[in-house]
């Protein structure tokens, strides 16, 4: 993801300049296959071949700062390549959410990752794949705990959840559990950065309500990515077609879900359901 925000950078810049690829190989000295395949995120240009694209270009210093560190981050390890436990497609998925500024997403059965305590985490890990060994299930929690630091970086990553009141009310481990997963619910909807819907189960049938999803939105234009997560392995959509698709899908689901004050009071019910030992609500 930092190598195609690198590389749709440098083509915008190669735009503004008036300059075709052909003109640019003239004068740089590259070759022009070379070229399309830097601006395409298949290859890093070396440092000296960026500077001399940079000049061709005329580029403002601080275009040439901005570049210059996207490419250094993009030859960099992030903290999930070295979990080599992770299955890959999750592995994938948290090198985009850790490179995106927002993300969409919809649960139907489940509280998203992002919001999950380490318990309800756990349990969720341990009944939904028996078969994983203990030591992955705990590298699969730890991985979704440093996941959540994307919301209390300083410069924050913009969550917005919504959440079928199914999810709220499914045992997920005990009661206890449960209790202070809907309570972490009601602490981070008081987050600036975190916009929570529930949408209740009074709301019956509702467009999308089988689709599970994430919309992970990347600073710039038409850089946006859905992921949809499988039984088996989790499926990325990037063309723009599928991309509005879901967004349109996500604002249905926005005007089906409940408003905050309203949200705060299903989250409340459910935290008192659980307190309460799981009576009183059916």
């Amino acid at each position: 993801m930092r190598l195609r925000r690198f590389a749709a950078r440098l083509r915008e810049l190669r735009e503004a300049a008036g300059l075709s690829l052909v003109e640019v190989a003239e004068q740089t000295g590259l070759d022009r296959a070379t070229l399309f395949r830097i601006e395409g995120a298949k290859v890093r240009p070396q440092a000296r071949s960026l500077r001399a694209i940079l000049d061709a270009y005329h580029a403002p210093e601080e275009d040439r700062a901005e570049l210059t560190e996207l490419l250094k981050a993009a030859a960099e390890q992030t903290w999930i390549q070295t979990a080599a436990s992770l299955p890959s497609s999750y592995a994938t998925y948290i090198g985009f959410e850790s490179e995106a500024e927002g993300v969409l997403n919809f649960e139907m059965l489940v509280v998203p990752g992002l919001l999950q305590t380490e318990s309800y985490a756990r349990a969720v890990i341990r009944g939904t794949v028996p078969e994983v060994p203990r030591d992955e299930v705990e590298a699969r929690v730890a991985a979704r705990l440093e996941r959540q630091k994307l919301l209390t970086r300083p410069n924050p990553l913009k969550l917005w959840a919504v959440i079928d009141e199914s999810a709220l009310l499914r045992k997920i481990g005990d009661h206890q559990v449960m209790h202070d997963q809907v309570v972490r619910l009601l602490e981070a909807a008081d987050e600036p950065n975190i916009t929570i819907q529930v949408i209740p189960r009074s709301a019956g049938a509702y467009p999308g309500m089988f689709s599970t999803f994430v919309l992970l939105n990347f600073p710039g234009e038409g850089h946006d990515v859905v992921y949809v997560e499988g039984s088996v392995r989790g499926l990325f959509l990037e063309s723009e077609e599928d991309v509005a698709r879901y967004n349109m899908l996500f604002e249905h689901l926005r005007a089906v879900g409940a408003d905050p004050v309203a949200t705060r009071t299903l989250l409340a019910e459910a935290q008192h359901h659980w307190k309460e030992g799981g009576h009183g609500r059916s």
